[in-house]
Parts: structure tokens; C-alpha cells; sequence
């Protein structure tokens, strides 16, 4: 087993790194938070991840998990070097790479002989080439391993990945990185560090735009009479096209999607070329957002006016299963009603805490307060809660008994036999 250092305690470097703990090496874990580097050393997540506190535990007490400030201190003693850092974007777009350029300062002088960077970020084209050159190690390998890690099911997209993608300049370091993770079933892939790198921007773009298009859909859907979860059912039955990511929603968002698409474009923009279906697909991604919002406004009672009138939005997080909210689509509609100077009151059940620039937007305890009084209600994220949920009581407390299902968690006919007006997506 290897002796590792993961550079970055977020949500993938946590991962990562517990993840190889629990398939036996020896990780250190490196962040500049010291206050967060002292809750992991006693077990204490910061994230919501099903699966992964438990790892965190069996790692600290078997002894071969350890949480350390500062880069240099896990990276003296380490054979493999797994960059987990920010890439956030700048405003045009592309990405952010400071926070690389800082780490590889910091340690290139200390990593020892033979050691091998290991890229887990996600990162443009040329990347590596980058890295080689700034660290002026000829002992040095640098490869690239993009994450695929889908948040909610982090642990089980590590442990049981689809594949594990290896781009490196040398079949020996490519072979060395691809032994970590022999324990794990899953096919190899063995390609240039370009390769790697642009594998992991088309597959969230490509999932992006298949998102796009089945929300194009749901609207054609809708002006002409038919039904997209039908219509998703009987193209997602073709093995070409294949069932997931053909859920309607209020639109795409979250902590990859967005950045990776920009970043792609970016990247197909520097190289000359314009990737307009990308581009008209973020671009109608954002009208459908707008559009979403626009569902909500129209079923408003006639006469009252969106000032005067309550909104209930179930659902602030970008998916069900996870605490985060970054880019979340939901607060994207959020955003637009509030705009319009709409009274907002919101529940999620992993939020409790007022948002940031959303001073507007009222956060309630339960879904049955944010829907007192409420003249019409919306769900936007895929909480299983929101369908359990006892509708007689909700249609009770509301002063207009109107439901816009964003996500189609709901039943239709349920709903209007309780005496509420039903909206959903594509139907």
C-alpha cells in the first residue's frame, strides 16, 4: 500500500482521500483551514455525504487517515500527490488556476524522489503540460485522473466507478497510479493527459446538454398536448440514448455543470473554434430557469398581484441528497420571483440558515409553515419528503391551492381530487 497526500480538504479532495484510506493506504489529508483540519482530526464532517462520515471514522481509527494544515506537511513524506483544489471560474468563463499555481510552489521542492502528481481537479486542456513545466522536476511524473464523483452518491461512484481514466505521458507512471486503485472493478482507461483532461469537461457538458434537451422537450410537450415522462420513457428505452438525465427539472445547475460547460467553451473558443451547440445550450438553460419562474407567475390568482402575493418553494439545494447549493437552479427561480418583489418563504431539509444576497427570501422550519397562507406552491428540488408529505393538510393551509411539480415528484391526479390546481413539467 502507498503512502498518499491529498492537497485540499473539499468535497472531493474528503472523498478522495477517505475513500483510499478505506482501500487500505496510508492518506494524509492537507488544508489551509486550520479550523477545519482540527474538526476532521476528531471526525466531524463539514459536508453532507451519505457514506462518507463512516469512512472518515474507520480511517482515523485504523490509523491510516490524518489531517494536516499545510501542503508541505503531507506532501514530504508521500509517494503520490492527489491535487483536490478549487477550480472556480473566472468571470468570462474560463477557469481560475491560481490556486494550483500556489500549491505547486509550495511543494515542489519538498516532494521526494520518483513521486507522481496526481490531478483529481477538474482542469482545462493543457494542464499538465502547465505543471510540468512550473515544477521543473524531471523525477517528477504528473497525471491526470479526473473525478467523477456525483454528489449524494460520492462514496459509491469512488468505490464503484463506471471507469477510472489515467492520462499520463509514460505507460510507468500511468501503471503506478492504476495500482492504487486494484482493488477497485472497474475498466482502465489509459490515454495522453490531454485526453483525460478533456474526457471530464464533455462528459458534464454532454450531460448538460442532454438535461437542455429533455427540457426543450418538456416545453414542446406542453403546447402540444403530450407528456414527457412518457415521451422520456419510450426514447430512454433505446440502448443509443439510454434512460438517465432525461428528467425534466427546473433547470441544470450545481457545483460542475455550470463551471465545466463555460470552462469547455472557453477552452473551444481559445482554440478557434465556436461551439455554438454548447453555447445554445447554457443560453437555454437560462431561459428555462426564467421560464420556470414564469409558470409560477401565472398561476398566481388573477387580480392580486405578485407584491401581494405568498410563493412556498420546497427545495433550495441543486438536488436531493446533498447540502449544496452552489449554482443551485432552485435559487435561480427563487431568484427571478424575488425580483418581482414576490414574498418567498422556502424549506429545504438540509437548510436552516439565511442565504447569501437572498436577505429576501424567508427560510421556514417546516414545509407546512412555508405553505401557510401561501398562494400558490412549488417544488423544485427531488426531496422524497416533498411527495410524502400530507397534501390535505397543505391544501388546507393554503390561501390558493395551486401546485407547480418542477420536478415531477408528485401524482397528478391525486392532487386535483384533493382540489388543488396542478402544473407539471411537460405534461
Amino acid at each position: 500500500m502507498a503512502d498518499i497526500a491529498v492537497i485540499g480538504a473539499g468535497y472531493v479532495g474528503l472523498t478522495t482521500g477517505t475513500c483510499l484510506a478505506h482501500l487500505g493506504h496510508n492518506v494524509t489529508i492537507a488544508d489551509v483551514d486550520e479550523e477545519k483540519v482540527q474538526k476532521l482530526s476528531g471526525g466531524e464532517i463539514p459536508i453532507f455525504e451519505p457514506g462518507l462520515s463512516e469512512l472518515l471514522s474507520e480511517g482515523i481509527e485504523n490509523r491510516n487517515l490524518k489531517f494536516v494544515v499545510g501542503a508541505v506537511n503531507a506532501s514530504q513524506n508521500a509517494a503520490f500527490h492527489f491535487l483536490c483544489l478549487p477550480t472556480p471560474p473566472n468571470p468570462d468563463g474560463s477557469t481560475n488556476m491560481e490556486y494550483f499555481s500556489s500549491v505547486i510552489e509550495e511543494i515542489k521542492a519538498v516532494l521526494p524522489t520518483n513521486s507522481v502528481i496526481v490531478n483529481k481537479s477538474t482542469v482545462p486542456v493543457g494542464t499538465t503540460s502547465q505543471l510540468k513545466k512550473q515544477i521543473q522536476r524531471t523525477d517528477v511524473e504528473i497525471v491526470s485522473n479526473p473525478e467523477f464523483l456525483s454528489e449524494g452518491n460520492a462514496v459509491r461512484d469512488f468505490l464503484h466507478p463506471s471507469r477510472i481514466v489515467i492520462g499520463a505521458e509514460s505507460q510507468e507512471a500511468a501503471s503506478k497510479v492504476a495500482a492504487l486503485f486494484s482493488d477497485i472493478d472497474a475498466p482502465n482507461q489509459i490515454t495522453g493527459t490531454e485526453s483525460a483532461e478533456l474526457i471530464k469537461h464533455t462528459a458534464n457538458a454532454f450531460l448538460a446538454m442532454k438535461l437542455t434537451f429533455i427540457n426543450e422537450i418538456a416545453t414542446l410537450c406542453e403546447l402540444v398536448g403530450a407528456n414527457v415522462l412518457d415521451v422520456a420513457e419510450g426514447i430512454g428505452y433505446d440502448p443509443r440514448i439510454g434512460s438517465t438525465y432525461l428528467r425534466p427539472g427546473p433547470g441544470w445547475g450545481g457545483s460542475c455543470f455550470p463551471k465545466d460547460s463555460a470552462s469547455l467553451l472557453q477552452t473551444a473558443n481559445k482554440a478557434g473554434f465556436d461551439f455554438e451547440l454548447l453555447e445554445k445550450a447554457i443560453t437555454l438553460n437560462q431561459e428555462h430557469l426564467k421560464r420556470t419562474a414564469e409558470k409560477v407567475i401565472h398561476a398566481l390568482p388573477q387580480g392580486k398581484g405578485v407584491e401581494k402575493s405568498k410563493i412556498a418553494a420546497l427545495g433550495l439545494t441543486f438536488k436531493a441528497g446533498t447540502d449544496d447549493l452552489r449554482s443551485s437552479p432552485s435559487l435561480a427561480v427563487i431568484d427571478h420571483l424575488l425580483n418581482l418583489k414576490a414574498h418567498v418563504s422556502a424549506y429545504d431539509p438540509m437548510v436552516n440558515l439565511p442565504i447569501e444576497n437572498m436577505d429576501n427570501l424567508e427560510i421556514s422550519s417546516t414545509a407546512y409553515d412555508a405553505v401557510n397562507n401561501a398562494d400558490a406552491l412549488i417544488i423544485l428540488t427531488e426531496w422524497q419528503e416533498f411527495a410524502d408529505l400530507n397534501y390535505e393538510r397543505i391544501y388546507e393551509a393554503m390561501s390558493h391551492p395551486v401546485v407547480i411539480d418542477a420536478r415531477n415528484v408528485l401524482n397528478p391526479q391525486e392532487l386535483e381530487q384533493l382540489g388543488f390546481q396542478y402544473i407539471g413539467l411537460g405534461q
